[in-house]
């Protein structure tokens, strides 16, 4: 059987065979993928959408915050933006952001701009094409708000362009095509001071730290807030706080949260996490829906992505 790579066309980035996606992922955990590809630029993405056959799996990774890759690793194609695409340019109060940029980046290069209104963005730890592909937000705000166009190409390296409507965009979730991948987008903002932005960017920081665990490993909010109501209560209130399994453990600090407590595997997170749902559901809450995107396959299971 020809290998993955033998069948891949040639490009001007990188391509590594059998590469922990441990060393990806916030979590620190995951099998390995079967190639990552770091594209140099645009075109060179374009080039190998058009020339990679379309049996081969594709999956797009940004910063890894907001992901869980299971311990039997990914088959296919990891397409890695962060490595290059992540240039942020501005023209009057509009950003135009590559989607490997952070988003704490972006927010950063606003401020320092004077641009207003993206501010919330420090607080939302992961990429711009992952904040496009789940519509993240934070205090008050989230992507469908500032984004004017996103663009990027289909599975086959044509481009295409897309407004938040044509991305049907609601909370915490897009539409948009699962075959698309986002390259860049421009996003609106305002005018403003550089000092006083800076001031409410160092609230918004003080206040994600005063509420959410720091300096351990995991992956951003796990469950999406209920319609009316906070996922984290939900969890509280079914006394899943502090919760553990094997070194997995649900934060004492703020309940919506997973951590690897150093020896954690996947599935003892993926376990976790449907343990709490279920106690969560069996005391009359509701059925918590996942943020943390589930890709790749576990050890002795045929592989299943999140929808």
């Amino acid at each position: 059987m020809m290998s993955i790579l033998n069948q891949l066309p040639e490009v001007r980035g990188s391509y590594t065979s059998n590469e922990p996606m441990s060393h990806h992922t916030w979590f620190g955990v995951g099998g390995p993928a079967d190639i990552i590809f770091n594209p140099i630029d645009e075109d060179d993405l374009g080039h190998f959408l058009a020339g990679c056959p379309h049996e081969i799996p594709l999956f797009t990774v940004g910063a890894g915050s907001n992901l869980l890759v299971r311990d039997g690793g990914i088959a296919g194609v990891v397409i890695k933006l962060g490595t290059h695409m992540k240039q942020i340019t501005h023209e009057d109060n509009c950003i135009t952001a590559q989607t490997g940029a952070t988003d704490a980046d972006v927010a950063r290069y606003a401020q320092k701009a004077g641009i207003g209104s993206l501010e919330f963005l420090i607080g939302i730890p992961g990429t711009i094409g992952g904040g496009l592909r789940m519509n993240a937000g934070a205090y008050g705000s989230e992507f469908r708000d500032i984004t004017i166009r996103a663009h990027g190409f289909d599975r086959d390296g044509n481009k295409i362009s897309a407004t938040p409507a044509d991305m049907g965009m609601t909370y915490r979730h897009s539409n948009a095509p699962a075959a698309w991948i986002f390259t860049s987008a421009e996003l609106q903002g305002t005018k403003g001071e550089s000092a006083a932005i800076k001031i409410q960017m160092k609230s918004i920081i003080g206040s994600r730290g005063d509420a959410q665990p720091r300096g351990v490993r995991t992956g951003g909010s796990t469950f999406v807030n209920p319609k009316g109501g906070k996922a984290w209560q939900e969890i509280d209130k079914a006394g899943c706080r502090g919760l553990q399994i094997g070194g997995a453990q649900v934060s004492e600090k703020h309940c919506n949260f997973l951590i690897n407590n150093g020896s954690a595997t996947a599935e003892d997170i993926e376990t976790l996490g449907e343990t709490v749902r279920q106690r969560v559901l069996a005391g009359g809450g509701p059925d918590l829906r996942w943020e943390i995107r589930r890709i790749g396959k576990s050890r002795s299971k045929a592989t299943r992505n999140d929808p």
